[in-house]
């Protein structure tokens, strides 16, 4: 831990206090490797739920005192991680009053990834079928969710120790991936979310309808030669990564405030123990997301 100057908003943004910060994937990879980022040093974190203490020139969404919940900018405005945080007033929404901190900031990054990959680049419709990978994780389970809430046929890809948990979210039809080879399971899928990576992005090709789209998460790696094959097929392959997105915010405060959006929280945990959030994480085994609480 080491302390740095508080920040100060520029124009259109908040000066946000930090409540509670989300733990992701991204967080400890970028950790090990330095990722987009490079080299250390440089302070971690995306999510964030807190209270606007400031405001820069021109923002006038919010006032001092108001709770908000969003993500930096990915992937270079990180510093989540932190007592403080200046963004653009738009990369925020409204905290829904019914969810605590801890809860509003286990959504963000991972339900953002979801909508986005669903909604906006899928263009996801009520009626089609939708294969979610990694389907208990932090973006799968959010991706269950707001599937079913646009009313989706959900398949999802778990350990058979998960599989309740997601039946309880809304899941139609899972497969325990270590048991399985869903590739000879699944059939007629229109939308993929592969957050694995490898060979599963080429073997989802074999479960999808002509005209789909496999959506793969950049930290991910993907099969060379998957484009072209998905291409040959009739079938949109896509490569995506997160942005801010204040609508998109909004959408997925109002699935939370109808119950039809639950962030699944693993474990809690003190900023101070961030090692040990990463700890769990990498571990591969948490359902849902690791959060820590930040303290002033």
């Amino acid at each position: 831990m080491t302390e740095t100057d508080k920040p100060v908003p520029g124009p259109t943004e908040v000066l946000v206090r930090v409540e509670a910060t989300g733990v992701n994937p991204t967080d400890w990879k970028t950790r090990a490797t330095g990722g987009l980022l490079g080299e250390p040093p440089f302070t971690l974190g995306y999510d964030v739920s807190g209270v606007v203490e400031g405001s820069g020139l021109g923002q006038a969404l919010y006032e001092p005192g108001d709770e908000v919940f969003g993500m930096l900018r990915y992937p270079y405005g990180n510093g989540a991680y932190a007592q403080y945080v200046t963004a653009p007033s738009r990369h925020f929404a409204r905290k829904p009053p019914s969810v605590d901190h801890v809860h509003a900031a286990a959504v963000p990054l991972a339900a953002l990834t979801a909508w986005q990959a669903l909604v906006d680049v899928a263009g996801l419709r009520g009626g089609q079928r939708v294969l979610v990978h990694a389907a208990a994780g932090g973006v799968g389970h959010f991706a269950v969710q707001i599937a079913k809430a646009r009313g989706a046929y959900v398949i999802g890809t778990a350990s058979a120790a998960k599989h309740g948990f997601l039946r309880g979210l809304g899941a139609d039809e899972l497969v325990d991936y270590r048991e399985v080879d869903f590739a000879e399971v699944v059939g007629d899928v229109d939308v993929v979310l592969d957050g694995i990576g490898g060979d599963y992005g080429r073997r989802s090709l074999r479960t999808m309808r002509r005209g789909g789209t496999i959506v793969t998460l950049p930290l991910s790696v993907m099969d060379e030669g998957v484009h072209d094959e998905a291409a040959a097929l009739g079938v949109r392959s896509a490569v995506m990564l997160v942005e801010p997105d204040h609508a998109a915010m909004r959408a997925l405060a109002a699935l939370m405030e109808a119950g039809r959006l639950r962030p699944e929280v693993a474990a809690v945990l003190p900023l101070r123990d961030a090692a040990k959030a990463h700890e769990l994480g990498e571990s591969g085994r948490t359902t849902g997301k690791i959060v820590l609480t930040v303290p002033h």
